[in-house]
């Protein structure tokens, strides 16, 4: 049978046909190529359901009824962690899909007649920005910290060095291996990322002097045999876990005492906030970032403020401290039409939001 990982939430033995069925459906996920990770989540969101389930006496499948989805649903929405915290609505957006889809699946492969989940609305999922965005200077402090005369340090600085120039994810980096890395012409491979692609970016010229470095000074001390050729090697030689990863970088991030938090994701969101704020074309950001939808990588033009900021400043006649008129305007009427456009737009907004 298909490996399916364990490691992410308390074992559930499936000794009811709820717990057969997930394990029946999570094989199913990795034969048809669906990531190692799309499918600890799947176990993660349908054994909480299982769980749930169980709880009040549903065992099968058959006995699961949309009406009892809902009273799921209902359970996620009210549900309140240690902190007192509720789930975010893309938390409950993110346990239910794979519900739906297990629900599918069982429908398709006859061991339900009819599918509870077809209909089930989910969350509408919130439109956020990013938490954190470091400026170019922040960023400079950060990369400063790892003592670079140590192997360890020489590590760690070669790799926040390519988080902060390519903006690859957490696991790509750490999927990372030496034949990726393409000196001559200065690029990065990345091979099956988010999605199952892959995609080649480029990486800056100091990101890469520092990787050469850490490569002739500080891999070869922390290889061990068998070497798979992991660019990146902890102290034990072998590849990072996401954890331990994102433990190194936050903690780097705290040791610069910039006020803010971060991990890696955060190098990610500065490198395209900042690329943006410098000229770049949102599409080449995309491409960079692995974005199958531009829609996702249009976040960044709502955190790329500055050059919102000089518009504001050189427009907006009461954004200066000394109130002046704009050169060139005037009050003979020029513009009313398109003044009258943009309020009968703000009072629609206004309707909707009501």
């Amino acid at each position: 049978m298909a490996r399916v990982s364990k490691r992410r939430h308390p074992h559930l033995e499936p000794h009811s046909p709820l717990g057969q069925f997930m394990e029946e459906h999570l094989e199913w996920l990795l034969i048809n190529n669906y990531s190692q990770d799309t499918a600890d989540h799947a176990r993660w969101s349908i054994a909480d359901f299982i769980r749930w389930a169980e709880q009040r006496g549903i065992e099968h499948p058959m006995e699961v009824t949309r009406p009892i989805l809902e009273s799921y649903q209902r359970y996620l929405y009210y549900y309140r962690k240690t902190n007192g915290q509720p789930l975010t609505f893309r938390t409950q957006h993110s346990r239910l899909t794979p519900v739906r889809r297990w629900f599918r699946w069982l429908v398709r492969n006859n061991h339900i007649l009819h599918n509870p989940a077809s209909d089930l609305d989910l969350p509408r999922m919130e439109k956020r920005l990013p938490r954190t965005i470091f400026s170019a200077e922040e960023v400079e402090r950060v990369l400063l910290v790892p003592d670079i005369g140590t192997p360890v340090g020489l590590r760690d600085r070669a790799m926040l060095e390519t988080f902060y120039s390519t903006g690859v994810r957490r696991t790509e980096l750490i999927h990372l291996k030496l034949y990726d890395v393409d000196r001559e012409r200065a690029t990065l491979t990345i091979r099956q990322g988010k999605g199952k692609k892959d995609r080649m970016i480029p990486i800056g010229e100091r990101a890469l002097a520092w990787v050469e470095k850490y490569l002739r000074e500080a891999r070869p001390p922390l290889a061990v045999e068998p070497d798979d050729a992991t660019l990146f090697l902890t102290q034990y030689g072998e590849p990072f876990h996401p954890d331990a990863m994102s433990n190194l970088a936050r903690n780097y991030i705290a040791q610069a005492n910039l006020g803010k938090s971060g991990s890696c994701h955060t190098f990610r969101h500065t490198m395209a906030t900042l690329m943006l704020e410098g000229g770049a074309d949102i599409r080449y950001i995309q491409q960079m970032l692995g974005h199958a939808d531009l829609s996702t990588t249009e976040i960044y033009t709502h955190v790329a403020i500055r050059k919102l900021q000089q518009i504001h400043a050189a427009t907006h006649p009461g954004a200066k401290l000394e109130n002046q008129k704009p050169e060139g305007t005037s009050d003979n009427g020029h513009g009313e039409e398109e003044k009258a456009a943009l309020l009968a737009a703000l009072e629609a907004e206004d309707e909707e939001e009501d």
